[in-house]
């Protein structure tokens, strides 16, 4: 195959420029070298990409963001698909909509919409791919006023495992409309999403109150009760840092001076050694946990959804796992438009979370892969007892037992149906996957 049969792209091989730089993703300890990789520009390219692959029989993987734990994008000795040139936006503010392209980042969503004060759902990180963030569901700090990213989209454009350009919406393939809000990669490459926009403004108001371990246990479990009362506005996170310092607090966005009521309720937290009261713009705001190091830091994360959040779990939380190095965990609140719309509505599962959980832990040298990742293990055992599913952008390599976690018994039924309708053979198996013979 040479770059003259796919117009507009590049296809990078072995030893060629960019190879190496296209290959690289998110989690360092991935190291895979696909045989080919295929840089779209167009839908077109994704079409001839895919028959590409299937022709030659070889695996495919879809790079966006690159945010895959287990490095799903990138196929050894197969063929990626890299969708990041693929990366344009358009906006209709009198409509309220947008149309961005597969292989975009959430912070070209972010700063286009925000030039009118509108915006959708999206991630809490800039360099998160789109495609990857919504297609598992999509939790981001307007979730709790607007619903998941996968609830604000209005159609998909999507390339097929046969190489067959399709649209699905409420009202065109309704049951691929279904499965594409929530059901991950597993049934084609996106290369359009149509999003729903909201006027929210560009304000935005993050309190942040951090304690010392010795007094977290209490301050979490009246954050906890506030968080049963707080406004949609207010989306409540707790974390604990390799610091060993927890931050308990609430994301804001819309009017900060609506916040004043809640600010005024955290003074019942207790003594905090330190707070935070920042306004930023809903564009710093989404930008605010980008990492630095981008892509270099070997990771390993795991994660729980929780629709309780009892005395013994925030003991549990505040423990990290026991004795030994501790990862990071992290709490985000749920509830509001998420939980309004109807279950059966989409893939998507687990609307009744409470909160959902996360540990996680990066480091340099890969002398310690095997204790950090037992570090990590660890934590999410001591959190499992209160566990009531997972997110499914938040697994890393549970395999088929987290694909069974992340969805009801009754989804996962539709799911498999529809992944046989759409893809038999499996081509699209680098994911999460929902196998078509199970």
């Amino acid at each position: 195959m040479t770059t003259t049969t796919l117009t507009g792209s590049r296809v990078l091989l072995p030893g060629d420029a960019g190879y190496d730089d296209a290959r690289t993703v998110w989690n360092g300890m991935i190291d895979h070298h696909p045989r080919m990789i295929v840089r779209a520009e167009s839908t077109d390219d994704v079409v001839t990409a895919v028959r590409t692959a299937r022709e030659l029989g070889l695996e495919i993987g879809v790079r966006c963001g690159g945010h895959s734990s287990v490095g799903h994008a990138v196929p050894d000795d197969g063929l990626m698909i890299d969708l990041t040139p693929l990366s344009g936006v358009r906006v209709d503010p009198a409509a309220r909509r947008a149309w961005i392209q597969g292989g975009a980042l959430l912070g070209v969503l972010d700063r286009a919409t925000q030039k009118y004060g509108l915006a959708t759902t999206a991630g809490n990180v800039s360099h998160t791919g789109v495609g990857g963030l919504t297609l598992g569901g999509g939790m981001g700090w307007l979730a709790r006023q607007y619903g998941l990213a996968c609830d604000n989209v209005a159609s998909y454009t999507m390339v097929t495992a046969e190489g067959e350009v399709v649209r699905a919406s409420r009202t065109e393939r309704p049951e691929l409309f279904w499965g594409l809000r929530g059901g991950g990669g597993n049934f084609g490459v996106v290369t359009e999403f149509e999003f729903v926009l909201h006027p929210v403004g560009t304000r935005t108001l993050v309190a942040e109150y951090t304690f010392p371990l010795d007094r977290v246990v209490p301050a979490l479990k009246a954050w906890r009760d506030l968080n049963a009362e707080a406004p949609r506005e207010a989306t409540f996170t707790a974390s604990i840092g390799k610091d060993d310092v927890a931050t308990l607090g609430f994301v804001w966005v819309g009017d900060p001076e609506r916040a004043g009521g809640l600010l005024r309720r955290f003074e019942t937290l207790g003594r905090p050694s330190a707070t935070s009261v920042r306004e930023m713009s809903y564009v710093e705001l989404q930008s605010r946990e980008d990492t630095v190091e981008r892509h270099s830091l070997r990771r390993y994360s795991k994660g729980h959804y929780l629709r309780q959040f009892p005395d013994e779990a925030i003991e549990a939380f505040a423990d990290r796992g026991g004795s030994g190095p501790r990862p990071s965990v992290g709490l985000q609140a749920y509830g509001g438009a998420i939980a309004d719309v109807p279950d059966e509505d989409a893939a998507f599962s687990h609307r009744a979370t409470l909160f959902e959980f996360g540990t996680g832990t990066s480091w340099t040298d890969r002398a310690e892969d095997e204790v950090r990742i037992a570090a990590a293990r660890r934590s999410a055992a001591a959190m499992a007892p209160f566990a009531s599913g997972v997110y499914v952008n938040a697994l890393s390599d549970e395999g088929a037992e987290g694909v069974r976690r992340a969805y009801s018994a009754e989804k996962l039924a539709k799911l498999v149906a529809l992944k046989r309708a759409y893809d038999p053979h499996n081509v699209f198996h680098l994911n999460h996957n929902i196998q078509p013979d199970l």
